[in-house]
């Protein structure tokens, strides 16, 4: 089977050439000052993608690598935490923290909704003690984000701290860490940085360390150990592990391509490519899987797959006649997803992906006005192509 012709997954995304360029670029031992000074740099720029003066820490695995390992180092048996389930990756988050010891308590939604802020609220009034609460800004799964600007001030109101999953949305959502009061922030290369997969890109604040320090579960020499980065690598001048020098070019790379541009201009094209594929699908005659645009991630569009057909039925055709790679539910629900993040944000990608799946569901059966909805979709670009472009 031949390569796709485009990527328009939920991720990894396709990457620029230039990403693509720096992870080919020679590999260095990990100790030469050039490495060093480069690893160095690459945490501090991610701090204007954050927007925090937390600590940065590159863990050398994908990002489900950092979020167990900030759950485990915030977690130990007894400890009272909130998790808040809009989806596959948050209803995941719970299973790991019983595991951990907590006393799991859960507001769940289905899944084409999103918790609402004042239901956390109430519920941290009424069940005080709360010490930790674990949510995710953006559920890929199923196209849907959650208010963590409002979220994160009302666990602090409530003496909480706060474990973001921000894999998908960092670099292409608004996300202000320490202005919302976020203490651990877990974000991946590989969504809207558009950069490559193999690295955990973290915030945590000092409140977060405190009580890492504090938890005798806490990992130690450990590929989870949140402390032994903090101790040996932000506190000293030693690796735990060998980290990925391949990994780190790219990485810098990708952040280097959105902070020349700046965040606000790729938070704004992700939010323009995002509109047009919604714009597209409704046209179409097709519905979005999430209850409400209001509630609709920038990250991916998730469309509800017609009766009669599957999502594994949708995303197999559209890539074998089409050369065109979306993604499925991954059990969130019969729904496909046309990803937009990186590169995929730009230009008339999303018109790509809508062509795509509106010609499939044709192909397959499904009555769809696939003009109406590619008019649609460039109708929604045209505005301002030229400056987010």
């Amino acid at each position: 089977m031949r390569e796709p012709d485009f990527t328009l997954s939920a991720g990894p995304v396709a990457a620029s050439p230039r990403v693509l360029a720096a992870l080919g670029s020679p590999l260095v031992y990990h100790y030469d000052p050039v490495f060093l000074q480069r690893f160095r740099d690459t945490a501090e720029k991610l701090k204007r993608v954050f927007l925090t003066g937390n600590d940065v820490l590159l863990l050398q695995g994908e990002a489900v690598l950092g979020l167990e390992s900030a759950a485990r180092g915030l977690v130990q048996p007894g400890t009272k935490v909130l998790n808040l389930v809009q989806g596959v990756f948050g209803k995941g988050m719970g299973f790991w923290l019983r595991d951990f010891g907590a006393e799991l308590h859960e507001l769940e939604v289905p899944y084409n909704d999103a918790v609402d802020p004042a239901a956390v609220a109430a519920f941290l009034d009424a069940n005080p003690g709360i010490e930790l609460v674990t949510v995710v800004h953006s559920e890929t799964p199923s196209g849907t984000f959650c208010d963590v600007a409002a979220i994160g001030a009302i666990a602090h109101a409530h003496g909480a701290l706060t474990l973001v999953d921000c894999v998908s949305s960092l670099g292409g959502m608004p996300l202000r860490t320490d202005e919302w009061q976020l203490d651990v922030c877990v974000a991946g290369a590989q969504k809207c940085l558009g950069g490559p997969p193999g690295m955990t890109l973290m915030t945590v604040s000092e409140a977060a360390w405190e009580r890492i320090r504090a938890n005798p579960a806490a990992p130690r020499a450990s590929y989870l150990s949140l402390l032994d980065w903090k101790e040996q690598w932000l506190d000293g001048d030693k690796f735990p592990f060998t980290p990925s020098v391949a990994e780190l070019h790219g990485v810098e790379a990708a952040v280097d391509e959105l902070l020349e541009k700046g965040l606000e201009h790729s938070i704004e094209r992700h939010a323009r490519a995002a509109a047009a594929c919604r714009a597209g699908v409704k046209a179409m005659g097709l519905e979005l899987w999430p209850r409400s645009e209001k509630i609709a991630a920038a990250c991916v569009t998730a469309i509800a797959v017609p009766e009669g057909l599957t999502d594994v039925q949708v995303q197999a055709h559209c890539r074998e006649r089409y050369g065109v790679m979306i993604s499925g539910g991954q059990g969130a629900g019969n729904l496909v997803r046309i990803g937009h993040m990186g590169i995929s944000a730009r230009s008339l990608h999303p018109v790509v992906g809508l062509a795509a799946v509106g010609r499939t569901l044709l192909d397959l059966g499904v009555r769809v006005d696939l003009g109406a909805g590619l008019e649609a979709a460039l109708a929604e670009l045209s505005g301002t192509a030229a400056e987010v472009a």
